[in-house]
């Protein structure tokens, strides 16, 4: 429905590897994290979509025991199968986004190597609670993703996930009526816990879809190949 653009709030500042052996500037890293079920899987797709014919991306995507999620992305296809790595954490989602990475950039760095030079990269933790955040040496920027059939009360309960993401989206906002999620109240404590940081209000089954998020994934783009 709106993002709240702050342009004065620049992109986090760059990893120590943020370019490759040759001295050009590696893909862009962006993690997507939040509840089960708040449509994380469902906006990469989107994206997907919507970026593929203007970048070179690559997907890794993160579930506990299975490789479902990658399995629904090669499913509706997406993107090539080769451009999509699925990684087993074999415990809590978090662990393997912030805790102990080494599975999730060994995946980032191989899609490079293999199917590079990419611009981009989207990885998707496994479903977890609003303390779930990313290591920035794993990713360059966080989104994370809520839905309004998880309570109009989630924004201003907080957690690491809602006030420090890069970027909240507040999805599946068409649901609202019928859950008694009230859209204003969401955006105004979103914006208490927040401050300037960025929120979209997203459906996905509406003609926006996935518009703005896809706008603000082109300006963290922009900046990253300064």
């Amino acid at each position: 429905m709106h993002l709240d653009h702050d342009h004065h709030h620049g992109p986090a500042a760059l990893s120590a590897d943020a370019r490759r052996p040759d001295g050009s500037r590696r893909a862009l890293r962006i993690g997507l994290g939040g509840p089960v079920g708040s449509g994380k899987t469902a906006t990469v797709a989107a994206l997907c979509r919507v970026l593929r014919d203007e970048l070179s991306l690559a997907v890794v995507t993160n579930d506990i025991y299975t490789r479902e999620d990658a399995e629904f992305l090669l499913r509706e296809a997406v993107l090539p199968p080769e451009r999509i790595a699925a990684v087993e954490t074999g415990a809590c989602p978090h662990t393997a986004i912030r805790d102990d990475i080494s599975a999730n950039l060994e995946a980032v760095e191989d899609l490079e190597d293999e199917v590079g030079p990419l611009d981009l990269i989207l990885v998707e933790s496994g479903g977890d609670n609003l303390t779930a955040t990313f290591s920035k040496g794993l990713v360059d920027a966080q989104i994370f993703v809520i839905d309004v059939a998880g309570g109009d009360d989630i924004p201003r309960k907080g957690g690491p996930g809602v006030t420090t993401a890069d970027l909240l989206v507040v999805n599946k906002t068409d649901l609202a009526p019928y859950v008694g999620s009230d859209l204003a109240r969401m955006a105004a404590d979103a914006k208490a816990q927040r401050a300037e940081l960025p929120v979209v209000f997203q459906s996905l089954r509406g003609q926006a879809g996935v518009a703005d998020v896809a706008a603000w994934v082109r300006e963290r783009l922009a900046a990253w190949a300064v």
